[in-house]
């Protein structure tokens, strides 16, 4: 028998027919990312029930060398989750490790399993009258493992911060197979470094996220949800200062979108309609929540802060959500951009990040510079302009070959905007990893230093590079393995 063969059977006696197999027909849909942009091979797919049966398996993969690929919801954005074409590496699912431990409505926070579904944790959070207070368009697949290993932001981060904030406690398993605990959280602790914050954003690079102890937030009195038209996104950046000023303490998103966006929507879901009567050049996504008894009031300094807006003439028309439905319908448009756009053939996806002050400007003087640049190409610009992180998308030309283009011109286009965005001081990645699609970009323009920190720690904790090898990190090669 090989080694792999030996692993295999190994794996196989360990996890049970459940938790490990190699039969390529149910191996292979996890070897496609969610965009279609990367496709793998694997030498089988682990699905183990607990956190001892992950330890158990990596000292297993470390003593037959062999590469594991861990993966939650397979919806990330940058192929952090995919294989290699090699074969020799196995998929690593968390997706059976979906328990919610312990929920505290006193203490509030949460205990859970890394394979917990997004959206299912929202439900359990609101059935004790809590919320947990970060969400994005794919919270029905995103898991919390995942959402840990990319910190991930979504639409919240405005106010509540990027997944980073909401981890209380972690629990992981490094490539020895050693189980790093620190799910209880303390207030004060000053043992040395906190390790938890160096796996958070590794995309399972360092060890492989089991479980997670979150914080929770007093379930809100409401929500207040408004739906902006506009010329510019100037006078987006103008209207964000003005809701900052005036609402601080309940504004929650604010989110644009151009024109282009919302008609890709309009076009792709049936029944949608556009909030407003007129099309604008740009248009404007606003929430507010408030404390219980109060929405009316945060209401009213809604109404407040846009009639100003219109009379100043700074917006075109606005509307408010009259009701639940109404509200979901409006965020229904926004999270259903990516699906309308991929619906409309290949592009490059940019989630970039600049100073905050910075990105109007940014985006109003790059748009047409890759537009001429790129003749036939269109660039758009959506997200979450209150913290300087859009999603900078570039529409590949009409009758461009999805899997061509992306790996031909496409990928020029992707060094001309990072080229701008590094020289604004800003960040390649905002919120989606770096996975394999940026991590030759990440070396390109990467500090040299932190580039080579990042590298010392990946082989100072994963030697023999056998945690999602070829992902975040670049040019880092597995020291010599020692014989079984």
């Amino acid at each position: 028998m090989t080694d792999q063969d030996d692993f295999c059977s190994a794996a196989e006696n360990l996890l049970g027919p459940r938790g490990f197999t190699t039969d390529p027909d149910l191996v292979l849909p996890w070897l496609t990312d969610w965009r279609g942009r990367y496709h793998g091979a694997a030498l089988a797919l682990a699905s183990p029930a607990n956190t001892d049966e992950v330890s158990r398996l990596m000292k297993l993969c470390g003593k037959h060398g062999i590469a594991v690929v861990p993966q939650g919801g397979n919806s990330g954005m940058s192929g952090g989750a995919t294989p290699d074409a090699s074969g020799n590496a196995v998929v690593l699912s968390l997706r059976r490790m979906n328990r919610i431990v312990e929920l505290d409505p006193i203490g509030r926070k949460v205990t859970c399993e890394a394979g917990v579904v997004l959206q299912a944790l929202h439900e359990a959070a609101a059935a004790e009258e809590l919320r947990f207070p970060l969400t994005l368009g794919g919270k029905g697949s995103a898991t919390i493992g995942g959402l840990i290993s990319t910190n991930a932001g979504g639409t919240q981060v405005l106010r509540h911060g990027t997944m980073r904030a909401q981890v209380l406690g972690l629990e992981a398993v490094m490539a020895d197979g050693a189980i790093l605990d620190t799910l209880v959280p303390l207030k004060k602790d000053n043992r040395g470094f906190d390790l938890k914050q160096m796996l958070i954003g590794s995309e399972g690079t360092l060890g492989i996220v089991t479980g997670a102890t979150l914080r929770l937030l007093p379930a809100s009195g409401g929500r207040v949800v408004a739906w902006v038209g506009l010329g510019s996104l100037t006078a987006a950046r103008e209207l964000l200062l003005r809701c900052e000023a005036q609402s601080p303490d309940t504004l929650e998103g604010f989110e644009v979108l151009p024109r282009h966006c919302l008609t890709a929507v309009l076009d792709h879901l049936s029944n949608a309609r556009s909030p407003l009567e007129q099309e604008h050049e740009w248009n404007v996504l606003i929430e507010w929540v408030s404390a219980p008894g109060a929405q009316e009031a945060v209401r009213e300094q809604a109404e407040e802060i846009l009639t100003s807006a219109l009379d100043d003439g700074l917006v075109g028309d606005a509307a408010l959500a009259e009701n639940e439905t109404q509200a979901e319908a409006m965020w229904l448009l926004r999270d259903s951009i990516s699906v309308a756009e991929r619906a409309l053939g290949p592009a490059m996806q940019h989630d970039i990040s600049v100073p905050v002050a910075k990105m109007a400007d940014f985006v109003e003087q790059t748009v047409p510079e890759v537009e001429t640049a790129f003749p036939g190409t269109r660039a758009l610009a959506f997200g979450h302009l209150g913290d300087g992180n859009v999603h900078f998308h570039v529409l590949a030309p009409t009758g461009a070959i999805a899997g061509q283009w992306e790996d031909t011109d496409g990928k020029t286009v992707s060094r001309f905007v990072h080229d701008r965005v590094t020289e604004v001081g800003g960040s390649i990645s905002a919120e989606h990893g770096i996975g394999q699609m940026k991590r030759d970009e990440l070396a390109r323009l990467g500090d040299p230093v932190a580039l080579a920190l990042m590298r010392s720690v990946k082989l100072a904790l994963d030697p023999a590079n056998l945690l999602n090898p070829g992902k975040l990190v670049p040019d880092v090669d597995p020291m010599p393995r020692k014989p079984v």
